[in-house]
């Protein structure tokens, strides 16, 4: 989500680049540096897209009482759980970024081969089926495979 009323990235970096004091740049700023509950981004998002949370449950494949829980804030889903929710929604890379950073997860990086297969498939608008074949394929951990959550 990126609101009006939020900085940019490298808006900040070169503020705090350029800033002599953090005190005065956290004073002026420190409202723009937070990103929304998680619960509430991914519940604005079903509500945006006219979809219900079973729907992008069903197709993340998690289990159902544990997506209600991440839906109403009750429990925090692992970074996989998040990534297993951007192919329920069908996100492409730079949605699930976002997605990524709003749920404080790290994000996808190209060089780790396991993200390098996910990045692929999220550009190519693959189904979470897929990718875990295509991770399969390669002997990566699968989506959710060790999660604590699932």
């Amino acid at each position: 989500m990126n609101d009006n009323n939020q900085i940019s990235t490298e808006e900040l970096l070169r503020m705090l680049f350029l800033e002599s004091s953090l005190d005065h740049l956290m004073k002026r700023e420190g409202d723009s540096l937070t990103f929304p509950a998680f619960s509430e981004y991914i519940s604005a998002l079903c509500e945006r897209r006219g979809e219900p949370p079973e729907r992008v449950i069903k197709r993340a494949d998690i289990e159902k009482s544990y997506g209600h829980q991440i839906f109403s804030g009750k429990r925090n889903p692992s970074r996989d759980t998040v990534l297993k929710l951007a192919f329920g929604f069908g996100m492409d890379y730079e949605q699930t970024q976002e997605l990524l950073k709003v749920a404080r997860k790290s994000l996808l990086h190209p060089k780790v081969k396991r993200d390098m297969v996910l990045v692929f498939c999220l550009h190519h608008h693959q189904t979470l089926v897929d990718t875990q074949i295509a991770l399969q394929e390669y002997r990566l951990p699968l989506l959710g495979e060790g999660s604590k959550n699932e």
